[in-house]
């Protein structure tokens, strides 16, 4: 495998200060980080998950599945309709937008049972959905077997609509993370385009979901009376990062905004994110296809502070008892897709703090975003202190996937093709 390695301090840093404050709270010694670039010339690489020993399950969005173990060896696995050279096709999965082979999960006990999870648009059923599926991995990694589908039912969006904006396979979500102090999956969905859906509580779109390796809805799960079991939260736009605070399992997630705010928000069980972009709430009218998530337009001019109070995030005037974000990227849109807590006294003052990967999407006049924030969470998760951008030498890309390694390195995956591992000296 390709390998190049820089090293480097951390330049750029930003301080949020308190309000009433009348200094700036002492900023964190950032680490002295190497970068190596582990993995090169893959295809819309979206995830991956580890084994102990450093096996790398990776995703790419419309191929599939592969593994590269830890010789560097990659071999392909789960493929993808179209997609050649995999051991165990799948024909009824296939990539369209920004649907396709999303998040991946290794089972704890992997060791014991050989089972990973993935999460894939198919056509399985008619309509097409998304799916949360797992498959048993042979011994020597050749191939996988006994596809279990465990959740069927996740919106999909099937085709392009009177909206200016978006096409099929819009708002997907996909991530998947077991919480290792819970054990439960917790899978993350997106609202599809579609104003129903994140304030359904039967539809599963816009919503974490946390269930059992079986399926099952998680015995602690309490969603309001009449939802669906497997609800976690419900209230989203597009959520496809999340990560839970080390010790306590306490799940955080970052969510894409529309024109404005893209959002940390810590999770309480049975809560309401307040994202409802159903026309004639708080004041609105009609909207494109009976959708206002992106209203007013974006080349209307209007100041995304003003954006945001027509089509909040989070709408605390419908919805009071919303989870409140800790930080919402200084009111721009950027596209925060994945997140993860740094682990380890390596990382020093760093340790235990809340990594996300925007994407660097531009919107309205919003600056490029291609970066890792790393942000100081309060310890209840309400809000935010400390943010320092990671200066990257050497990676230019969409942080598609965060994931800390076994090793405690932070392994960054570009939607262009390339995994690197940045790691404190």
């Amino acid at each position: 495998m390709p390998a190049s390695v820089s090293r480097f301090h951390y330049a750029t840093v930003s301080a949020l200060a308190l309000a009433g404050l009348t200094a700036l709270p002492a900023m964190a010694a950032a680490p002295e980080l190497e970068i190596t670039e582990v993995v090169s010339g893959l295809d819309q690489s979206w995830d991956v998950a580890f084994l102990p020993d450093g096996t790398m399950f990776i995703t790419e969005k419309c191929d599939g599945l592969s593994v590269r173990l830890p010789s560097g060896d990659i071999k392909k696995l789960i493929g993808m309709e179209g997609a050649e050279g995999f051991a165990s096709p799948q024909e009824d999965l296939f990539c369209n937008g920004q649907a396709g082979m999303n998040g991946v999960a290794v089972d704890p006990d992997f060791a014991g049972n050989r089972t990973i999870y993935v999460y894939s648009a198919s056509k399985k059923a008619d309509p097409t959905t998304n799916r949360l599926m797992s498959y048993k991995v042979a011994e020597d990694f050749s191939n996988v077997s006994d596809r279990t589908d465990l959740i069927e039912d996740i919106p999909y969006k099937l085709k392009d609509s009177d909206h200016p904006f978006g096409g099929s396979g819009a708002h997907n979500g996909g991530r998947i993370r077991f919480n290792p102090v819970d054990g439960y999956l917790y899978v993350t969905t997106g609202d599809t385009h579609n104003s129903e859906v994140p304030q359904s509580g039967t539809l599963l779109g816009g919503k974490v979901l946390r269930i059992s390796k079986d399926g099952k809805a998680a015995a602690e799960n309490k969603p309001p009376e009449g939802f669906d079991p497997r609800i976690y939260t419900y209230g989203h736009r597009n959520v496809q990062g999340i990560a839970f605070r080390p010790g306590t399992g306490q799940p955080v997630i970052a969510e894409h905004g529309p024109w404005h705010s893209d959002e940390i928000t810590a999770l309480v069980v049975g809560g309401n994110g307040g994202w409802d972009p159903r026309p004639n709430q708080s004041g609105r009218g009609d909207c494109p296809d009976n959708y206002c998530g992106y209203s007013p337009n974006q080349h209307d001019g209007m100041d995304p502070v003003e954006r945001a109070k027509f089509m909040p995030m989070t709408d605390v005037a419908l919805y009071p008892d919303a989870m409140k974000p800790a930080w919402n990227n200084k009111g721009l849109s950027q596209g925060s897709g994945s997140a993860e807590f740094l682990v380890g006294e390596k990382w020093g003052d760093w340790n235990g703090r809340f990594a996300v990967g925007l994407m660097g999407i531009a919107f309205g006049g919003t600056p490029l975003g291609n970066r890792i924030d790393v942000v100081e969470l309060s310890e209840d998760g309400q809000s935010a202190g400390e943010v320092v951008t990671m200066e990257l030498p050497g990676i230019e890309g969409r942080f598609r996937g965060l994931t800390l390694g076994p090793d405690n390195a932070l392994y960054a995956v570009l939607e262009e093709g390339q995994i690197f591992r940045i790691a404190p000296k």
